[in-house]
């Protein structure tokens, strides 16, 4: 669901009423729990948490102008998605996450290399995901993206 939304508030304003909920839940989740660092604001027409650029003043290799990227989310077509590179980039954060997931959700678990999928609203597995964004520092995250990125 690309959106013109230029705030948090605003994209979920823009979501499906049955979702509003969800998102604010989800927002507030990683608001409380994300490392001293990050930022929250829109990114790629979502909902994103990245390293501002008065910390990391080299961006996103891709496009140095942006923030570099750590976490979003977003109200797709059939789901609620949270994107994590920690996920992508840590082999050991992702085989954690795949770990624990089952003893938050009974369901079989919808992911790609950094999506989730969440379907079902009554399922996101927010104390999960809590701690899933506290697992790694604004530093910790620099570090590995520049490991990954000279690769």
């Amino acid at each position: 669901m690309g959106t013109k939304a230029e705030t948090p508030e605003a994209y979920i304003k823009k979501a499906p009423e049955e979702r509003q909920e969800a998102l604010k839940k989800l927002r507030q989740v990683i608001n409380d729990n994300l490392p001293k660092g990050f930022e929250e604001g829109m990114q790629y027409g979502m909902i994103g948490y990245y390293v501002p650029h008065s910390i990391y003043p080299d961006g996103y290799h891709c496009n140095p102008k942006e923030p570099l990227p750590f976490l979003s989310f977003a109200s797709q077509k059939n789901s609620i998605n949270l994107y994590h590179s920690g996920i992508y980039a840590k082999e050991s954060l992702k085989d954690w996450f795949v770990g624990e997931y089952g003893k938050y959700v009974k369901t079989k678990l919808d992911m790609g290399k950094s999506c989730i999928r969440f379907k079902n609203l009554k399922q996101i597995p927010f104390g999960l995901i809590a701690e899933l964004t506290q697992k790694m520092t604004v530093n910790e995250w620099i570090t590995l993206y520049e490991e990954n990125i000279k690769k």
